[in-house]
C-alpha cells in the first residue's frame, strides 16, 4: 500500500516538535507499505526555515520514508494572518506536488491546520484513493474557545469545512477518547481511536540525565521541567507566578524548555521579575528529549483552564511517563483520568499558580513519592500507550479502509 501523508507541521526525528506521524510513518514502512510524506519548510514551533527557499525538496530517511518540503510561506509566527497566508501557501502547493506522486492507494489528511485537509480529500478523489482523516486538535473549536479566532464568518467558513472533511472522510481518527462525540455530531460517519502515545523504546526510565544536568548547570536543586510550545494556549504565564511563590526556596528549579510566538515575552517577564528559579532552554529535537526529561526530578504539562481542553491526550504527557517521571499535571478531563488511574502524578487546578507552586513544593519534599509515581506511569505506557503497538492499529484500519471493511476497535486505553 503506497500511503500519502498531507502533514505541513510534520516533524522528523531530528527535528524538534511532535513527532507522532515521523514514527508511525517509519514503523507503516517497517510493515512492508510505502510513505511519502508532504510537508512544509517552516518548523511550526520555531518558525525557522528545514529547507533551503526554493519550490521543493526531496529527503528519504534511513527506513525509506519520502519526505517532500514544499514550498511555505515563511512568516508563520508574525502574526494570525501571515499564519492564515502559511496554511494558505502549502494548501495550495502541496496539492500540487500531490499531483506528481504516482500510485498512491490511500491520502492520509490530518488536521490542524484545517486546510490541509482540503488537499488531502482533493487528492485522494482525483487519484480514486481511500481518504482517512486524523484530528489532532478540535479546530476551529479551540482556536475560537482561546480567543485565536474572532471573526464570525471566517469561524463559519471553518466550521463548515471542518463538516464537510468529517463527512467525506472516508475513515476518521482521533488522537483522544475526548474527541469521538465531537466529530461524530459534526458528520463523521466511521470513527477510530489511535491516540497519542510514545516510543517507549526511546526512553530508558534508570537513565536519571546526569550529564544533561551537569551541562546545564542543575546540580542537586529540584528540578520541575515543562517540555514544548510556547504559545497562548500553553498558559506559561501561570509557571511564573508559581516561580515567584517558590523563590522563598533555593533548592527549586523551573525549566522552561522549548520556543514558539509566547517565548520572548515570557523571558522578558522572568527577567523583569528576577526570577532566578526558572531557565528557560532551546528546543531539542526528539532523538534528545529523553536527555532533557530523564534529568528533571518532575515534569510539568498545562493548559488554559478552558472547558474544551478538557478532551485533549497532550503527547508530552506520555513522553514524562515513558521517561519515569511524575506528571505534575494542569490540565482537567480525559488525560487527567489516565494520569490519576495509573497513579503517575498530581493534579493541579488549571490556571492557580497557588495551587501549582504547593504542589511542587509536595514533590521535592518526598522524592520516593514521585519516583513511585514514574514507575507507575512507565508501566502504563508501556502497557496501554506504546506507539509500536499503535501503529499496527493504525496499520489494520488502513488495510481495512482498502479491504472494504471495518476493524475491531483498537486503542482499548484505560
Amino acid at each position: 500500500m503506497h500511503i500519502l501523508l498531507i502533514h505541513q507541521a510534520f516533524a522528523a526525528l531530528g527535528e524538534p516538535g511532535g513527532t507522532r506521524h515521523h514514527e508511525f510513518a517509519r514503523r507503516l514502512v517497517e510493515q512492508g507499505h510505502r510513505v511519502t510524506v508532504i510537508t512544509g519548510q517552516v518548523s511550526y514551533l520555531t518558525g525557522r526555515a528545514l529547507a533551503p527557499k526554493g519550490w521543493l525538496r526531496r529527503e528519504v530517511d534511513d527506513a525509506g520514508v519520502v519526505i517532500l518540503r514544499t514550498f511555505t510561506y515563511r512568516a508563520y509566527h508574525r502574526s494570525f494572518l501571515h499564519r492564515v497566508l502559511s496554511f494558505l501557501s502549502f494548501m495550495l502547493s502541496s496539492f500540487l506536488v500531490g499531483l506528481r506522486v504516482r500510485e498512491v492507494d490511500l491520502v492520509w489528511g490530518t488536521s490542524p491546520p484545517i486546510f490541509q485537509g482540503l488537499t488531502a480529500w482533493s487528492l485522494a478523489r482525483l487519484k480514486r484513493a481511500a481518504f482517512l482523516f486524523e484530528v489532532r486538535d478540535l479546530w476551529p473549536a479551540f482556536a475560537v474557545a482561546v480567543g485565536v479566532l474572532r471573526q464570525p464568518a471566517l469561524i463559519r467558513l471553518s466550521e463548515w469545512l471542518e463538516g464537510f472533511l468529517y463527512r467525506r472522510a472516508d475513515r476518521v481518527v482521533v488522537n483522544s477518547p475526548g474527541y469521538v462525540e465531537h466529530v461524530r455530531a459534526r458528520g463523521a460517519r466511521r470513527v477510530d481511536l489511535v491516540p497519542n502515545g510514545v516510543d517507549v523504546s526511546m526512553f530508558d526510565p534508570h537513565d536519571r540525565g546526569l550529564a544533561f544536568r551537569k551541562a546545564h548547570g542543575f546540580g542537586d536543586r529540584y528540578v520541575v521541567l515543562y517540555a514544548g510550545a510556547h504559545g497562548l494556549s500553553n498558559d506559561l504565564g501561570v509557571v511564573l507566578q508559581a516561580a515567584e511563590r517558590l523563590r522563598d526556596d533555593p533548592r527549586l528549579l523551573l525549566v522552561l524548555l522549548g520556543d514558539g510566538k509566547e517565548k520572548p515575552a515570557l523571558q522578558a517577564r522572568a527577567q523583569a521579575l528576577g526570577l532566578e528559579n526558572v531557565r528557560f532552554l532551546d528546543p531539542l529535537p526528539k532523538e534528545r528529549m529523553a536527555q532533557a526529561l530523564q534529568a528533571a526530578d518532575a515534569c510539568l504539562a498545562i493548559l488554559k483552564p478552558i472547558e474544551a481542553y478538557k478532551t485533549t491526550y497532550p503527547n508530552k504527557v506520555f513522553d514524562y511517563m515513558a521517561a519515569g517521571q511524575p506528571v505534575l499535571l494542569a490540565i482537567d478531563g480525559v488525560i487527567r483520568q489516565v494520569v490519576e488511574e495509573a497513579g503517575a502524578g498530581i493534579f493541579v487546578p488549571p490556571g492557580d499558580p497557588d495551587a501549582l507552586a504547593a504542589a511542587v513544593r509536595r514533590l521535592a519534599a518526598a522524592p520516593e513519592d514521585g519516583r513511585r509515581m514514574g514507575q507507575a506511569g512507565r508501566a502504563c505506557v508501556e502497557t496501554w500507550f506504546d506507539r509500536r503497538a499503535l501503529a499496527h492499529d493504525l496499520a489494520r484500519i488502513m488495510e481495512d479502509m482498502l479491504a472494504g471493511t471495518r476493524s475491531p476497535e483498537p486503542g482499548g486505553a484505560p
